[in-house]
């Protein structure tokens, strides 16, 4: 038996199938990450839809890490044995955790499971100085990849983004975090209120001045359900926008820094591995309030999402009766394409197109069809031993994406 979906070609009259098996299992299981969410900020940023939430005066760490460990007990028959490759540590902001806290919360998660001796362990942290003189305790619990939520180095930009800090702070941060460990990510945001071409690059440039090996470049968006979607600001228009990043591209690479995913510029050897594997559609266990994971089993593949509510989530997960996954549920092989070249085209070089059997458990001949019309449409590269968007491809990333549906 096969299930078959119809596919809408943007442009064209012509319609692609994904023909999936009613089943599909697994040979191997992909690699395996940790992401833990640490779901408080110091203030709410109007442009986050993140899961974060205004830290009350005085953080409920204990019984946070209390009902972190209660939700990885629960998770551990799912992932028993396995090899953890990354751990990362997002927000929120989990540098608000003090440093014994953080040990703690590093020194359970190597308890529990078989986190490699040379695992990749990224914290993301805020700049502001009192979280920043911290980063040396992190680093000897075992952190040793900082990524350090920048934005920009412009201090009006900073005012109307709502940020703590400014840039004087900023860059006091980033030169702690170099002290701390060998591994920093910076993020930016690009196409900011008012912001033009000579801004953009000026605050690229003062990035590059630190030479870190890794940038994050967002594209500043209006999403729903925030402050800047209820009173949005006059943003670049999308002309202005598709230039800056252009322009920024350039520049990274011809300081030695290329982008290898859609966000994401690296030098040699630094790239991601946590969101490498994401990418890749390997597998994460989801800690902690709103946390979402994917894992596979030789016969099915689950995601999973924890309830969103930090107090909900604490009392749910304490009481060790499952209450506190908000949902679980096995990937229909019908979603698998999609699901897997929505990852895996965002990556520049694409994946080896073994992976998707790898990966999926589904032949390669189940989107033989839609790889054929992307391929014809010129968004998909004729390579028939990679999956990967051709520059076209990648500049209408959203339709070629689309196709696999």
């Amino acid at each position: 038996m096969a299930i078959t979906i119809p596919i809408h070609q943007a442009g064209s009259g012509a319609r692609a199938r994904v023909v999936t098996p009613a089943g599909a299992s697994l040979t191997s299981l992909p690699p395996l990450s940790v992401y833990v969410h640490v779901p408080w900020c110091v203030r709410k940023c109007p442009y986050c839809d993140f899961n974060s939430h205004a830290a009350p005066a005085e953080l409920p760490e204990r019984a946070y890490l209390d009902a972190l460990r209660a939700d990885l007990e629960q998770a551990l028959p799912s992932v028993w044995g396995r090899q953890v490759v990354s751990v990362f540590l997002g927000g929120g902001t989990p540098s608000l955790l003090s440093a014994a806290g953080l040990d703690e919360l590093l020194a359970m998660l190597r308890a529990c499971l078989n986190v490699l001796p040379d695992a990749e362990i990224t914290m993301e942290a805020n700049p502001g100085t009192a979280e920043a003189g911290r980063f040396r305790d992190y680093a000897a619990s075992g952190v040793n990849r900082l990524s350090l939520g920048i934005q920009s180095f412009d201090d009006a930009q900073l005012k109307k983004l709502g940020r703590i800090h400014d840039a004087s702070q900023a860059r006091a941060a980033i030169e702690m975090a170099q002290r701390a460990v060998d591994r920093v990510n910076l993020d930016l945001m690009f196409a900011l209120p008012g912001q033009d071409m000579t801004a953009c690059l000026d605050d690229v440039r003062q990035a590059l001045s630190f030479g870190t090996e890794h940038l994050s470049l967002y594209h500043l968006t209006l999403e729903p359900n925030t402050v800047f979607a209820k009173y949005p600001p006059e943003l670049p228009d999308d002309d202005a926008s598709a230039a800056m990043q252009d322009a920024v591209e350039a520049a990274l690479q011809a300081a030695g820094l290329l982008r290898y995913e859609v966000s994401a510029y690296a030098r040699p050897g630094a790239r991601c591995r946590h969101n490498l594997n994401y990418w890749e559609f390997g597998d994460y266990l989801g800690l902690g309030p709103g946390a979402h994971g994917k894992l596979s089993f030789h016969d099915r593949i689950v995601r999973e999402a924890r309830l969103r509510n930090p107090d909900s989530w604490m009392a749910a997960a304490i009481a060790r009766d499952g209450s506190h996954i908000a949902e679980a549920r096995t990937v229909g092989p019908d979603e698998l394409p999609f699901e897997f070249m929505l990852n895996a085209l965002r990556l520049k070089d694409g994946v080896a197109a073994s992976s998707f059997q790898e990966r999926t458990g589904l032949s390669l001949a189940a989107i033989a069809q839609p790889l054929q019309a992307a391929t014809k449409r010129g968004l998909l590269d004729p390579d028939p031993t990679r999956l990967r968007a051709t520059p076209l491809g990648w500049r209408f990333l959203n339709d070629l994406q689309e196709m696999f549906l």
